[in-house]
C-alpha cells in the first residue's frame, strides 16, 4: 500500500465516523460528474467544452503567427490565456468586465497561462503564440480548475493540427496538465468542491499537476480555520486521485 492510499484509507475511516453527507450525495473522494467534449467550437484550431457538475466552461485555442514584443526575434513562442464569465453564469448577474479585468480575473488568467506553459516547449513553437480563451457559461465552483483542465485539451488539439498541416514537425507538448479543487468543510477533507461547499469551506485549495505527478501550483487558503500538515497531506492525496481521473478523461477526449 502506497503512502497516499494509506492516507485515503485512514481518511475514509475518519470521515465515515463523522457521517458527513455532501449536498449532492458524493463520497468525500468523488469528483463531480465530469465530461469533456472536444472540438466544441468549429472555427478554433483547438477547443473543448468541459462540464464538471453544473460548472460549464468553453475553452478555445487560437494560433497566432506572432509573439509578444518581448519575444520578437528570439526564436521562441508563447502560450497565454484569457478568462471570462458570462453575466448570468452565476445566480445573480455579474457585470461584464469591459474596461479592465478585475483582480480576480487577472489572477485566474495568469494561473491558466502558467499552468499550460509548464507543459509546452516554447522553442518548438517557433515565433508564434497560442491564445487560450476560457469562457464560463455556468459557474458552480471550480471554474479555474475546470478551465485549466479543458484548456489543456484545446491546446493539445491545436498542437495536433499544427503538426498535421506541416506547420510544425513535432508537437511542442512535453506533458499533460489538469487541476482540481480540494478543501475542508465541517472538518472533513473533500475533493472537487461545488460552490456551496467552497463558500462554506474552512480551507480552500486548488491543485495543478502534470501527468508525471509533479505539482505546478498549490493555492491553499485557510478561510475560517488553520489546517495542519496531516490535513494538507490528506488534501494533496485527494487531489492526486482527482487529477489522475481527469487525465483519463482528457486522454479519452483526445484519442477516443
Amino acid at each position: 500500500m502506497t503512502f497516499f492510499s494509506y492516507v485515503l484509507c485512514v481518511s475514509w475511516a475518519n470521515n465515515s465516523k463523522m457521517n458527513y453527507i455532501r449536498i449532492d450525495n458524493r463520497t468525500f473522494e468523488q469528483l463531480r460528474n465530469t465530461r469533456i467534449t472536444p472540438n466544441f467550437a468549429p472555427y478554433a484550431e483547438g477547443s473543448a467544452l468541459i462540464e464538471a457538475g453544473k460548472t460549464k466552461v468553453i475553452c478555445t485555442a487560437t494560433v497566432e503567427e506572432r509573439v509578444p514584443p518581448f519575444l520578437r526575434n528570439k526564436g521562441t513562442g508563447w502560450v497565454t490565456a484569457e478568462y471570462a464569465m458570462l453575466p448570468r453564469a452565476t445566480q445573480t448577474r455579474t457585470n461584464r468586465e469591459i474596461q479592465r479585468p478585475s483582480g480576480r480575473t487577472q489572477e485566474i488568467q495568469r494561473l491558466i497561462g502558467r499552468s499550460l506553459r509548464a507543459v509546452v516547449d516554447t522553442k518548438l513553437l517557433g515565433e508564434r503564440q497560442i491564445f487560450l480563451d476560457c469562457d464560463v457559461m455556468q459557474a458552480d465552483g471550480g471554474t479555474r480548475t475546470a478551465s485549466i483542465t479543458g484548456a489543456y485539451v484545446a491546446l493539445a488539439l491545436a498542437c495536433k493540427r499544427l503538426v498535421a498541416v506541416g506547420t510544425l514537425k513535432k508537437s511542442p507538448l512535453i506533458g499533460e496538465v489538469a487541476a482540481v479543487s480540494v478543501g475542508i468543510v465541517k472538518e472533513t477533507a473533500l475533493l472537487d468542491l461545488c460552490y456551496e461547499e467552497d463558500s462554506n469551506a474552512e480551507v480552500d485549495m486548488n491543485i495543478v499537476c502534470t501527468g508525471a505527478g509533479k505539482f505546478i501550483e498549490i493555492q491553499g487558503t485557510a478561510e475560517r480555520a488553520p489546517f495542519d500538515r496531516a490535513q494538507m497531506t490528506e488534501m494533496l492525496a485527494l487531489a492526486e486521485k482527482g487529477v489522475n481521473e481527469l487525465f483519463t478523461l482528457q486522454r479519452y477526449a483526445l484519442n477516443g
